[in-house]
């Protein structure tokens, strides 16, 4: 074997890689990331886990990209690692499915027509209707469809082309001393782990080993140990993946390893412990390419129907190697997770922000509630309570608005591009909701260190006021919930009617001033808890208006709410006068 054989063997080898990547990611693109949802919600039961992880493999034709998307559930919290461990055993069996597609790059021309089914003929013909999708047609899902047909017609010509550059090996001594090594089976299994985990693929390995076979050089006794050792060997990018993973993320992760560790001890100690005493004679059988797509099927079928059954058994070794802490950080928050593995996955990523940003909206609406309380009633443990939950709603705006902006660099539908826009602009809003809640804390605690009193009508004035706070924040955090926009035409009413009302009761407070019936000190802080009152509207408007706005397709909200407050119809009038009555305060 020359220089230019071994150019032309890398060429093959890097085509052979391109077209498996470019096919994989083609077909994830034309399932519309649909694959990934069926998979997390069909996994509720052992056996619909292992065939959707097999199928879901086959399709993406990568057991270890299946694997580490599982350990991106499972770090989320949306699935448990006993859920996972099912899935990743179908992905074991589903990547042997690439070996039969290569088996079509090995199909003869023959002679007159038959040249038709050639593997020439279908790379040409897959290549050409490929490029014609990917350049003529606007279509999205054609231009996906394209993907995949120029990432097949790749890994086929590269297929041929390593099948060339291996061509001189089966006359060549050096080569045929060298591979004879591999029969012995812990050499063979070393060099399948060590070839796999470079290649980053375990159907890259075996596509490589059936090009290998096609030398004629290649027999049963060193094809078998180099095929568990990729079992192995595709292990390394699930356990790269989950670094800085949760515990139940590398507890995935190893369960990966492990099924594929003991399908190797397993497979090799039954295997040859029967040779031992039978001798199989099929051992020196020359293979090819696809009896090694066949044996490599076979051998990850034997080692699911083994492993399936211990499920359980699988997850009790990856929780004692994995142990949980005896306890929990002090400066742990308990927050919706946003795993960053899904953001190529938007179906995924926008569910996890769904969760994550509903629970920062109950969050900030515990939190204003909280405080209000504390006006009538302060309680330090409480006002400690306010500070905490602000931090978690800090920070959910601090990684939100960060997971959000990354999302937006996939391509997006329409409802999804609608729930982005949403969520940016709400975020800020419920951040700002808790911040006047902190504000209002604040605000009682003074009021109870300093023992400022208020005049009867002070008091009554800010509980009447505190009510309709109350109702709009509940009304906008429920709407927001539930996408009531029915509930959310409720609330501008009520936001014009709290600015109102904020307006008249300093008017109010000033003239008690002048009468002497209320402090300077106690004047300070009514002014502030009514500034913290409106602003709190103030943002319940908003979050009505963007969700409103957004529904009929239009992101100037301003220009939504200056037609709503010009163009009052009948509904509005009803629901300001309702207000009005309920939340009337005598002069």
């Amino acid at each position: 074997m020359n220089v230019s054989n071994i150019i032309e063997l890398i060429t093959g080898i890097a085509l052979f890689l391109f077209g498996m990547t470019l096919m994989g990611e083609g077909l994830k693109q034309v399932a519309g990331n649909k694959l990934e949802i069926i998979l997390y919600k069909l996994t509720g039961k052992p056996l619909k886990g292992l065939l959707f992880g097999a199928v879901i493999t086959t399709v993406i034709q990568s057991s270890s990209a299946t694997s580490v998307m599982v350990v991106g559930f499972v770090n989320s919290g949306i699935m448990k690692v006993r859920q996972a461990i099912p899935i990743v055993l179908g992905a074991i069996f589903g990547t042997s499915i690439t070996g039969w597609v290569i088996c079509l790059s090995a199909i003869d021309a023959g002679s007159g027509w038959l040249i038709l089914f050639s593997s020439a003929t279908l790379t040409c013909i897959t290549a050409f209707v490929g490029i014609c999708f990917r350049m003529f047609s606007k279509d999205r899902f054609k231009n996906h469809l394209g993907n995949v047909l120029l990432g097949f017609a790749v890994l086929m010509f590269g297929m041929s082309v390593m099948s060339g550059a291996v061509e001189p090996l089966k006359e060549n001594e050096a080569f045929i001393s060298i591979i004879t090594k591999f029969s012995n089976p812990v050499l063979g299994i070393l060099v399948g782990i060590a070839f796999t985990s470079i290649l980053q693929s375990a159907s890259a390995a075996v596509g490589i080993l059936q090009a290998l076979a096609m030398t004629g050089s290649v027999r049963f006794d060193m094809s078998f140990p180099l095929i568990m050792g990729i079992g192995i060997g595709a292990s390394v990018p699930v356990l790269l993946s989950a670094v800085g993973a949760t515990k139940e993320g590398k507890r995935t992760a190893l369960a990966y390893l492990t099924s594929n560790t003991l399908g190797v001890i397993l497979s090799a100690a039954v295997f040859y412990g029967l040779n031992a005493f039978l001798s199989f004679s099929f051992l020196n059988a020359t293979m090819t390419m696809t009896t090694v797509a066949a044996l490599n099927s076979i051998y990850r079928l034997a080692v699911v129907a083994i492993l399936f059954p211990l499920y359980r058994q699988l997850e009790a070794i990856s929780n004692w190697f994995i142990r949980s802490d005896s306890g929990r950080k002090a400066d742990d928050l308990p927050l919706k997770p946003l795993e960053e593995r899904f953001i190529n996955h938007p179906s995924l990523a926008i569910k996890q922000c769904m969760e994550a940003i509903n629970d920062m909206a109950i969050q900030a609406k515990e939190n204003l509630l909280l405080s209000l309380e504390l006006i009538n009633r302060f309680i330090k443990k409480n006002y400690e309570h306010v500070q905490f939950i602000e931090e978690i709603v800090d920070r959910y705006e601090d990684r939100l608005g960060t997971y959000l902006l990354k999302i937006t660099k996939n391509e997006l539908n329409n409802e999804q591009n609608e729930s982005i826009g949403k969520f940016l602009h709400t975020i800020n809003d419920f951040e700002r909701i808790s911040d006047h809640a902190v504000n209002i804390a604040e605000a009682a605690k003074e009021i109870y260190e300093k023992e400022i009193d208020f005049s009867v009508d002070a008091e009554h004035e800010l509980h009447v006021l505190g009510n309709a706070v109350t109702e709009i924040a509940t009304m906008a955090i429920d709407a927001f919930l539930n996408n009531d926009l029915q509930l959310a035409e409720k609330i501008e009413p009520l936001e014009e009617l709290i600015d109102s009302l904020c307006g008249e009761l300093k008017l109010h407070h000033v003239q008690r001033l002048k009468d002497g019936v209320c402090s300077l000190n106690s004047g300070f802080v009514f002014n502030d808890i009514l500034n913290n009152y409106e602003r709190v509207a103030d943002h319940c408007s908003n979050i009505a208006v963007a969700m409103i706005a957004l529904e009929s397709d239009t992101f100037d909200t301003h220009e939504y709410l200056e037609s709503v407050k010009r163009l009052k119809n009948e509904t509005y009038d009803k629901y300001f006068n309702a207000y009005s009555g309920k939340y009337m305060i005598e002069n």
